[in-house]
This record gives structure tokens, C-alpha cells and sequence, in this order.
């Protein structure tokens, strides 16, 4: 499925989800944010999740978050994009805890948050009287959490000595497409489930309409660090193969106005346009909401 090279990158040679064989290249895709480096995007012509060709491998990769522009590490107001990204996050924050309630139908519980960043929904989980850890694998940040929210965020490398069947609520936002080992991550996250918990998992849909729009400029796909790019039909595989039963997807809609308003940044247009985007995308999304710029897929175990 991949293989490493003497310099230590990722190469696939086949699906890591399906195993279809061979995947093909789409897109060159330069990375805006840290190296400036350009990356290929390849495709499986079967479950249809793209990839990230030529990535470091786990120890090589954190150079690679190192830049104050990295809003989930650092939690930068720097910009007027990133300043829009913490207003509205203030209401976001909230709707994910009342989305945790409604599919769990608890108001407390035990909560884990895997690649929790700088500890905002931790802090808001917590508010809101759960019992909830933390995992986050940048040192940097986990400093942040504790200056910033005074909570306690650990290494991710805990997640393997976590005990199975303790976790009411389990929430990825944004977090698996960052993940080398994905197999063992959501073989372990399904383990983790207690016999009526949820699963929560949020990343970047390629499918979309905004996506479409900017192609190559498209700023969630953010290379090298989003290792891959889940299609619906590609995510639906995935959980399945870890005896998870998809209970619904659910849309993040602001999510296409601050993904294309990076990505206007990155083609050198206005911010504007890229609210003019993403107000398109929203539309185009709303008779098909799997087309939406996120999706939150919500799991349980199979019974």
C-alpha cells in the first residue's frame, strides 16, 4: 500500500482504504502555508479518497506545522481571515457540544477529544459538564491550552493506552486527515466506544463545490499536512472496515467561507470573492448536503 524512500517520504502505491491498485495523480498542489514546497495529489479510481504523494513520514512531518499562520497550533488572531475564524468559532464551539448532546442523548459523560490543538472544545466540553481529555500531538500547542483555557492537553501517543469501552463521546475536528497510522487510529477510536457512545469525525470534503472551483488552489488540502482527502464513499469504507455504522453526516457550513477565502488569499483574489465562493458552495450544497466544504460523519460500533 506505500512504501518509504531512503529520505524517509511517503509513496502509495495503492488505496491505504480500499487497496485498489494503482492510484493516479490529479492535482500539483503547493504548499502556501510553511515550505512553499509543490505536492502530488493522487486518486483511487475506486472508494475515490485522493492522497497526498511524497509526504514525510511521521517523525519528518512537524517542520511542517511550524508557522505562526497555523491557526489550530498557534490560535493566531494575525490577519482578517484569522479574525473571522475566532468570532466565529465562539458559535461553532457551541453547536458541536449541542451536536455531542443530541446523538449521544446525554448531557455529561466521558469525552476524549483526539488532536484537541490549542484546547477550545476541551474547554467547551468541559463547560458544559462533561468529563473529556484532551490529545494532541504538538508540543507548542498544549502550552497554548493551558495559557489559554487552563485545561491539560497530553501527548496523542496515549491514545494506544486508553482503556476500551470508557468513551461516551469521541470527537475528531478536522484531526484524521493529519493521521499516519490511519488504521490503528480508528481501530482503536472504535475500541474506545462505550456500548452507546458516538463517534465525531470532521474533515475537509474535496467533493465540494469550493473545492471544484479552486482546484489546485484549494486551501483544504493543505499538503503535506493533510495526508488524505476523504470523499463520502471513501469515509463510509473506512468506518465499515472497523465495524463502525455511519449514523449520519452532518454539514459545517462556515466552512466554506473561511477554506475560500484562503484559498482567494492563495490565487491573489479578495476576500470577497471568496465569501462570494463560498456562499455559492452553501447553495449548490443545500439540495445535496454531502457536497457541503466539511462533513461531520457521526458512528457507533455495530451491536
Amino acid at each position: 500500500m506505500r512504501r518509504f524512500s531512503m529520505s524517509h517520504v511517503i509513496h502509495y502505491t495503492a488505496c491505504p482504504v480500499c487497496k485498489t491498485s494503482p492510484v493516479v495523480s490529479v492535482l500539483e498542489v503547493k504548499d502556501h502555508s510553511v515550505s512553499k514546497e509543490v505536492f502530488t495529489v493522487a486518486s483511487c479510481p475506486s472508494c475515490h479518497l485522493r492522497l497526498t504523494q511524497g509526504v514525510p513520514c511521521e517523525t519528518a512531518i512537524q517542520r511542517y506545522y511550524q508557522s505562526d499562520a497555523y491557526v489550530s497550533h498557534t490560535n493566531t488572531r494575525k490577519g482578517l481571515i484569522h479574525f473571522l475564524y475566532h468570532i466565529v468559532r465562539s458559535f461553532t464551539l457551541n453547536r458541536k457540544v449541542q451536536l455531542v448532546r443530541h446523538f449521544t442523548r446525554r448531557n455529561t459523560g466521558m469525552h476524549l477529544d483526539l488532536g484537541a490543538g490549542t484546547g477550545a472544545f476541551v474547554n467547551a466540553m468541559d463547560k458544559a459538564g462533561w468529563n473529556t481529555i484532551g490529545l494532541e500531538p504538538d508540543k507548542g500547542a498544549r502550552e497554548t491550552a493551558v495559557t489559554t483555557f487552563n485545561v491539560s492537553i497530553y501527548p496523542s501517543d496515549n491514545l494506544f493506552q486508553l482503556p476500551d469501552k470508557s468513551y461516551d463521546a469521541i470527537t475528531l475536528w478536522h484531526v484524521l486527515e493529519h493521521v499516519h497510522q490511519l488504521h490503528e487510529t480508528v481501530g482503536k477510536l472504535s475500541a474506545l466506544l462505550s456500548k452507546e457512545g458516538k463517534l465525531f469525525i470532521a474533515v475537509p470534503n474535496y467533493t465540494s463545490g469550493d473545492a471544484h472551483h479552486y482546484q489546485a488552489n484549494w486551501a483544504a488540502y493543505d499538503v503535506p499536512r493533510h495526508l488524505y482527502h476523504f470523499s463520502p464513499d471513501s469515509m463510509r469504507i473506512l468506518l465499515q472496515q472497523h465495524g463502525l455504522r455511519l449514523l449520519a453526516v452532518r454539514p459545517m457550513w462556515f466552512d466554506s467561507f473561511y477554506v475560500s477565502m484562503l484559498s482567494e488569499q492563495y490565487k491573489g483574489g479578495s476576500v470577497f470573492s471568496g465569501v462570494l465562493q463560498g456562499l455559492l458552495s452553501n447553495v449548490r450544497a443545500v439540495l445535496k448536503r454531502e457536497r457541503c466544504s466539511s462533513l461531520i460523519y457521526i458512528a457507533e460500533r455495530n451491536s
